[in-house]
């Protein structure tokens, strides 16, 4: 499989994704050299995790290489049901289907084939999700690029990816990345467990973990010594205040050096839609009880012990005048600021 390198001055951060212009990596609108991708290192899992009582999804030993992209558990033709995939869960089809549909768009926000592929092996009925906007494929870009700069600096740190649903980074980010060794860790509920296992490769460098964020014996898997980032991709919007600032705390705790990453929804959502925001005639997403404001959120550094800093992460840009300019615009205007949406990294001293 043949892939065209980016030779561009922009570093790997920048080449996750693109709009008109910004530079896509393997497939980047620069042009560049035509070149085979590099053999990726394999690392064994327990040069990172100890041993889990888990799922291990290991059985081909593939090494989750950018070539790689079929997914390696399905017959010709068969498609997988997700049916099993109810309230919060469910969102994880929700995501994969707009973010797929984003990455086959011909000016993609994001260059995401695998997420493609998956949706494309599910029995499913996605047309009741309604509109497939741009928000999830940039949002997902605004979480490789934060990963990414981590992982530039700690090449053999552990990512954690809490609640990850049917997301495709680790290979996005295996692709960006020259000579990958990070390990990754998903932890989400049973059902969904399976769903990754029927559906996407193997690799020793991946390990899942099938139960609920929220019981944090997780933790004791995952050795940070080369580093860890926690990623909560669409996951604290949908808990109680409380587990959400418990988790939080609990993270700080367990893994100084290390950063986490979450998003949340305007501070409105939860007082507008009490029970949840209608996505069309045939679908509600499931009510988001947490939120926060900039301002809220930058006092977690001086109340939650652990958290040395919180970084507001801006909003990548996407295609078109509304993705490209106005909304990154609006996300970076002071006044602005307290009501909309997030995009946090925290520090963890």
């Amino acid at each position: 499989m043949l892939l065209r390198r980016c030779r561009s001055r922009e570093g790997p951060t920048e080449r996750l994704g693109w709009s008109t212009r910004r530079c896509a990596g393997w497939s980047c609108p620069h042009g560049g050299q035509r070149v085979h991708p590099q053999p990726v290192a394999r690392v064994s899992v327990t040069a990172g995790i100890r041993p889990p009582v888990c799922i291990a999804i290991d059985p081909a030993g593939l090494a989750g290489r950018p070539g790689n992209l079929i997914p390696v558990n399905r017959a010709d033709g068969e498609r997988v049901d997700a049916g099993s995939l109810t309230g919060v869960s469910e969102t994880a089809l929700l995501t994969l289907n707009a973010r797929a549909y984003q990455a086959r768009h011909p000016n993609p926000v994001i260059d995401d084939p695998m997420a493609i592929q998956l949706a494309d092996a599910i029995d499913f009925d996605f047309g009741k999700f309604g509109r497939r906007g741009q928000e999830t494929a940039v949002r997902a870009l605004a979480f490789d690029r934060a990963a990414a700069r981590y992982l530039t600096r700690r090449p053999s740190a552990v990512v954690v990816a809490l609640a990850e649903g049917l997301q495709t980074s680790f290979w996005r980010l295996n692709s960006a990345l020259p000579d990958a060794t990070f390990r990754w860790v998903t932890v989400d509920l049973p059902p969904v467990v399976e769903l990754r296992r029927r559906l996407l490769p193997s690799s020793p460098r991946i390990l899942s973990i099938a139960q609920s964020a929220l019981d944090y014996t997780w933790m004791d898997q995952v050795d940070a010594s080369d580093g860890v980032f926690i990623t909560a991709e669409g996951l604290l919007m949908y808990l109680q205040p409380d587990e959400a600032m418990g988790l939080i705390r609990e993270c700080a705790n367990r893994f100084p050096g290390g950063q986490m990453m979450f998003d949340l929804p305007p501070v409105l959502v939860k007082r507008l839609a009490p029970n949840g925001m209608r996505a069309s005639r045939r679908y509600r997403v499931p009510p988001m009880p947490f939120s926060m404001s900039a301002s809220q959120l930058a006092e977690l550094a001086g109340t939650v012990p652990g958290i040395h800093a919180v970084h507001d992460l801006p909003m990548p840009h996407g295609r078109g005048l509304v993705f490209d300019r106005l909304f990154p615009a609006f996300w970076q205007l002071r006044l602005t600021k307290q009501i909309r949406g997030a995009y946090t990294l925290l520090d963890f001293g």
